[in-house]
């Protein structure tokens, strides 16, 4: 057990360093992702009718990818751990 939180740790690290350092290999796509938020927040403000109660601002929430990611890794962390046995 001690080995898989070590494991585990090591991974965590690893993953946000490379999650805060990848953008910067690829600058122009994160400025190119930025201004077509921004672009999209525009739309969205400028989209609304007047007199609406609020800003029509349609808000992405990845639930799929983040479930097949879920399980992506999950299934990877136990094979790791069945060879690391």
């Amino acid at each position: 057990m001690r080995d898989f939180l070590i494991q585990s740790a090591v991974a965590s690290v690893v993953l946000t360093v490379a999650l805060n350092f990848l953008p910067r290999l690829f600058p122009n796509a994160t400025r190119k992702a930025e201004q077509e938020v921004h672009r999209r927040v525009e739309d969205a403000w400028s989209d609304r009718e007047p007199g609406d109660g609020g800003p029509r601002v349609k808000v992405f929430f990845p639930w799929k990818a983040m479930l097949i990611i879920s399980i992506v890794l999950t299934v990877l962390v136990n094979v790791a751990g069945a060879f690391a046995s």
